[in-house]
């Protein structure tokens, strides 16, 4: 076997873990797989003869190329939040990714959490590499600091400061929480398999669903109620919850629809007797710029 076909398969062995560095950095699996892919390109035309780890040596190539990424990602910040809500890739029928995977997209985002990817995405680019490389894949912090070109000190406090974005504030007291938890959870399985008597069984009869204008959009706010006709709009929206998922919502549980991690809109639920009895669905840049997401 020649050398080129020996780092061919040394390479591919490390893909799976940098897939994941990758994508828990971006939150996109199209951009993920660019990382990576641009990592082999610098593996095969580097020396490696003296590196003695080559998966840490991927990593930190994969991390810097990702640390590039999210500062370019930083300066474009990309489209308005109502050009992205109207873009077809987040409407019922499509995925977050034109041209990618959705359902695997969905997958890896229901693996991570999508409350995770929301928070990373609100982090500077150093607290989100510094994060997800200690915290997530037990890189010393003395091997973080020359990719950042900080002290291994000032690495670390950035990453404290990024876990403590993470965690949020103090939440709702724990039996609140699992009562919510277990109904929130209830009601985005139902929505996104379709269940449509499991829904109902979840919403009050008299169920109120306030949407503001972002949420569609439309000129005025959207007001619906009564059990069924909630439940049908829910359903309508199955294409959304493929990438919704539970966040702790200024420290009580809700949902959040991330496509690439980053927030869209949110739910957040009034709940009594472990009935749905009000649903305020919100994608006003103003709401989510004052919001506190934080993962369960």
């Amino acid at each position: 076997m020649d050398e080129r076909a020996v780092l061919t398969e040394q390479f591919e062995e490390h893909r799976p873990h940098l897939r994941a560095v990758a994508y828990r950095m971006l939150g996109s699996v199209s951009e993920a797989d660019d990382a990576v892919q641009e990592a082999w390109l610098r593996l095969d035309r580097a020396d490696t003869g003296e590196v003695q780890n080559l998966g840490g040596w991927l990593t930190t190539v994969v991390a810097r190329v990702c640390l590039n990424m999210l500062r370019s990602r930083e300066h474009r910040r990309e489209d308005p939040l109502e050009v992205q809500l109207t873009d077809p890739a987040v409407g019922p029928d499509a995925g977050p990714d034109a041209g990618g995977d959705p359902e695997q997209e969905m997958l890896l985002a229901d693996e991570v959490g999508l409350a995770l990817l929301v928070v990373l995405d609100t982090l500077a680019p150093a607290e989100r590499v510094a994060f997800v490389l200690h915290d997530m894949f037990a890189v010393p912090f003395d091997e973080i600091a020359p990719l950042l070109d900080r002290s291994p000190a000032a690495t670390r406090q950035l990453a404290s400061r990024a876990r403590r974005r993470v965690k949020g504030g103090t939440p709702a007291p724990d039996a609140d929480l699992t009562r919510r938890r277990r109904v929130v959870d209830a009601f985005l399985a139902a929505t996104r398999g379709g269940d449509f008597e499991a829904l109902l069984a979840l919403l009050d009869p008299d169920v109120v669903l306030r949407a503001d204008k972002w949420v569609v959009p439309t000129p005025e706010p959207i007001l619906v109620t009564g059990a069924h006709p909630v439940a049908k709009g829910a359903m309508a929206a199955m294409g959304r919850a493929r990438f919704t998922g539970p966040a702790l919502l200024n420290g009580t549980v809700g949902l959040v629809m991330a496509p690439h991690g980053r927030l869209r809109l949110v739910l957040d639920f009034t709940i009594t007797d472990d009935r749905i009895t009000e649903i305020a669905i919100s994608a006003a840049p103003a709401t989510l710029r004052n919001l506190e997401v934080a993962v369960l």
